[in-house]
């Protein structure tokens, strides 16, 4: 029916291009971390039968949630794992340039 009236209204329909991956493009793998605010503002097309959008919503705040706690994890072993880089050379620095007995002989 819609398409009918399109027709004699004189109207195109414009499809959106659907999303194709560029074909030089990196691999998904080098694509940036999604950010919870991503999640949350991400929206979909409503259709006639589609989900519930109140339920996708939910979701959406349930996994941008996780995702901000995982990221969160994520940052503070980031953080620890460079003060222990940091330290074992400040200690290899120090120490490794001292003589030790052996060498003395």
């Amino acid at each position: 029916m819609r398409t009918l009236l399109r027709r004699l209204l004189g109207r195109q329909h414009r499809r959106r291009p659907a999303y194709r991956h560029p074909v030089n493009a990196a691999p998904p793998s080098a694509y940036r971390p999604l950010r919870p605010w991503q999640v949350r503002a991400r929206c979909f097309a409503t259709r006639r039968h589609g989900l519930d959008p109140e339920e996708i919503r939910a979701f959406l705040h349930r996994v941008a949630d996780e995702l901000a706690v995982a990221q969160t994890a994520l940052d503070a072993v980031l953080d620890e794992n460079k003060r222990i880089k940091d330290a074992l050379r400040d200690w290899q620095t120090t120490y490794a340039l001292r003589p030790t007995a052996r060498d003395q002989r």
